[in-house]
């Protein structure tokens, strides 16, 4: 065995030549469809909109949020890492829960290049769709987990029905 045969554009006489490009990057058709991905990714980057291309964490909806429904109550949980009390407002209006705040850089720091952090104001509203206790509402605060707790109305909870399933 001699070292042409270890090197893959060596065999076949020759005919094949070394790519810098991957197999999909001959296509021009995928080159070109992958090129206007980056292309409209790159103009709504700056407008705080989604990925197309991949997942975005702010287009997703910031803060992110957790939502658990039983029959007694709605608990909502939101991941605001950064963030204070004091930074966060809570509000509560015809059915629908305001998550609202803004998160500032720490620091003025005009050298800086490059940074995948997300500073700046946010708002997130999610219908509960359900009538809820509103002077018992809780809200709680610790290490960057804000946790709404939403009781629900004795209504509310008659109004559940359970539906049996049969095969």
């Amino acid at each position: 065995m001699s070292v042409r045969d270890l090197i893959p554009w060596g065999r076949n006489n020759g005919n094949q030549v070394p790519s810098l490009l991957r197999d999909d990057d001959r296509d021009p058709f995928l080159s070109l469809h992958r090129e206007v991905n980056r292309l409209f990714d790159d103009a709504f980057r700056g407008f705080g909109l989604p990925s197309f291309g991949k997942a975005s964490a702010v287009g997703g909806g910031w803060p992110s949020v957790e939502i658990s429904d039983t029959e007694k109550e709605i608990k909502v949980t939101a991941e605001v890492p950064g963030l204070e009390e004091k930074d966060i407002e809570v509000l509560l209006n015809d059915g629908v829960l305001t998550l609202k705040g803004e998160k500032r850089s720490e620091s003025e720091d005009k050298d800086r290049q490059f940074s995948e952090r997300y500073y700046g104001r946010f708002e997130r509203r999610i219908p509960l769709g359900v009538e809820v206790k509103e002077d018992q509402v809780d809200a709680t605060f610790r290490n960057g987990v804000l946790t709404v707790t939403l009781p629900k109305t004795e209504k509310a909870q008659s109004q559940v029905k359970r539906i049996p399933i049969t095969s």
